[in-house]
């Protein structure tokens, strides 16, 4: 029988002892010295042997035998019953993260395989790494901890997505002076977020007073505005739009030839509304300006071509619809573009200023409004002007260095203010007032003329104070149609969504 400590391997074929055969002993100490076992007769494998067994990789030498019969335990220690190695379970956002990233599983593995194959290295279990989580892993763990997770970046834009809840509504308006169009989004209870929007000045109505048509050259600046417009509403996926065109084509004897000319042009097909309507979407516009203290309102809106005025008396029970309180209004035919005409805007004087304010007081001494209608407290009432006019105004009395909607919207001034910052304008020369930020060039011969029609309705209707309104028909026509639809009703926009039109006011032959 060969020594055990002479290296040297028992024979494996031939005859042997009758005393040793069926031996189970001898069986298992072969078998452990061939796995290394660490028992008192296992021994490490010299290398001239190691090379024999094992061909040319190298083992270590006798005397580091102590480690690898240790290695050797660890490994058996940690085979289970199939015969694999068992580790230690990492926790439990570690083997998520590994599932939802193979590239740091296999980073661990081939951090173990280095470490292994190093001569005389332990080999170890590997110790609980700090849990990093993959992106994906990290929003399917905050996704299954958040009662309502929010939409993943990488949802389809609401104005892309069918059957979203909050649909895309479009309203474009066609002044007298302006072409303007609003996209919108419902949110909030009456209230919406600008998704898109465009204002051009077109001067639509220039010489309509003198020849009672619109000219060559201002239908072909408004087409081109009405194209761009067009552009915008192909582009999105609108559910309901309203397009309106006001006093210019309602006085002009080719009004309707010229939004034919539009139709066949641009594909937009825009409506022609009366006075009455517009004074109605010029209130429901506003409406979130009136505070819920005003008992009564007088509302106005200085046009191109026409001013409306709406009297509002607000009692114990107000509606949702500010536009249900109206008691009185009217559409004075003039506006900032005709009156300027007729009295010239490039240079105002003082005495061409009063004509204008005379003009305008007359046209207001026939609207039949009983004076008992505003009669209140001071602090129960105030005006509400929404125009060019008093947006400029605000403009000038903040001194702002460039027009800014968010400070102008909304903002109180006083008549002492009002008073104020008319005379300062009219002291200003056409070149003074067109190099003002708030006014432009485009608007100096015409702010005047604005200025005049409000202090023909100051006169009329007194007032401590004034609200300014940087909003008017677009606003009031997205709140209506928002309104109509329900949007702003639990469950309601939902059932509107699948089961109506998709774009029921779009023209034909425009893409959603």
């Amino acid at each position: 029988m060969n020594d055990p400590d002479s290296g040297l391997k028992p024979p494996v074929s031939g005859a042997r002892d009758a005393g040793d055969a069926g031996r189970p002993k001898r069986s298992r100490r072969r078998k452990g010295k061939q796995k290394g076992a660490t028992g008192p007769s296992a021994v490490s494998l010299s290398a001239g042997q190691a090379a024999g067994s094992s061909g040319s990789a190298e083992r270590p030498k006798a005397s580091e035998g102590g480690d690898t019969a240790r290695r050797n335990k660890r490994r058996r220690r940690g085979k289970g019953a199939g015969g694999e190695n068992v580790r230690p379970l990492a926790p439990v956002g570690q083997r998520e993260a590994s599932r939802e990233d193979p590239r740091q599983a296999e980073g661990r593995r081939n951090r173990r395989k280095h470490r292994g194959k190093k001569a005389g290295a332990r080999t170890v279990p590997v110790a609980a790494e700090a849990t990093v989580l993959h992106p994906a892993a990290e929003q399917a763990l905050e996704a299954r901890s958040t009662p309502h997770a929010p939409e993943t970046q990488s949802a389809p834009r609401p104005a892309e997505r069918e059957g979203y809840d909050a649909p895309l509504y479009a309203a474009l308006d066609l002044g007298t002076n302006n072409c303007r169009l609003l996209i919108a989004q419902p949110t909030r209870p009456g209230q919406f977020r600008v998704v898109d929007a465009f204002s051009r000045i077109v001067r639509l109505g220039e010489g309509l007073a003198a020849s009672g048509r619109l000219s060559d050259e201002a239908m072909d600046r408004s087409v081109e505005a009405l194209k761009v417009c067009a552009a915008k509403l192909k582009n999105r996926n609108i559910r309901r739009a309203r397009l309106i065109a006001t006093e210019a084509c309602r006085a002009a004897v080719n009004g309707e030839a010229f939004l034919e000319r539009v139709r066949q042009e641009t594909g937009l097909d825009l409506e022609i509304i009366n006075r009455e309507t517009e004074a109605r979407l010029a209130v429901s516009g506003c409406s979130s300006l009136v505070g819920r203290e005003a008992k009564s309102v007088v509302l106005f809106d200085i046009g191109g071509g026409s001013s409306e005025i709406a009297v509002i008396r607000i009692g114990d029970n107000r509606s949702s619809r500010l536009a249900n309180h109206i008691t009185h209004w009217t559409s004075l035919p003039v506006g900032v573009v005709t009156l300027s005409e007729r009295h010239g805007g490039r240079d105002v004087t003082p005495e061409s200023f009063a004509g204008m304010v005379s003009e305008v007081e007359t046209m207001l001494a026939g609207f039949d409004c009983p004076g008992d209608v505003v009669r209140a407290a001071p602090e129960d009432f105030h005006l509400i002007g929404t125009s060019g006019t008093v947006t400029t105004l605000a403009g000038v009395h903040l001194d702002l260095p460039r027009y800014d909607r968010r400070r102008v919207d909304g903002v109180w001034l006083s008549d002492d203010e009002v008073t104020a910052m008319q005379a300062r304008l009219l002291s200003w020369d056409f070149s003074a007032r067109a190099a003002n930020p708030c006014i432009g060039p485009d608007r100096a011969d015409l702010v005047l003329a604005g200025c005049a029609i409000l202090e023909a309705i100051r006169k009329r209707w007194p007032s401590r104070r004034m609200r300014v309104a940087d909003r008017g028909l677009r606003e009031g026509l997205l709140t209506d149609m928002m309104a109509d639809d329900g949007v702003w009703r639990r469950g309601r926009h939902r059932r509107n969504q699948r089961g109506g039109p998709r774009n029921p006011a779009k023209p034909e032959g425009q893409a959603s």
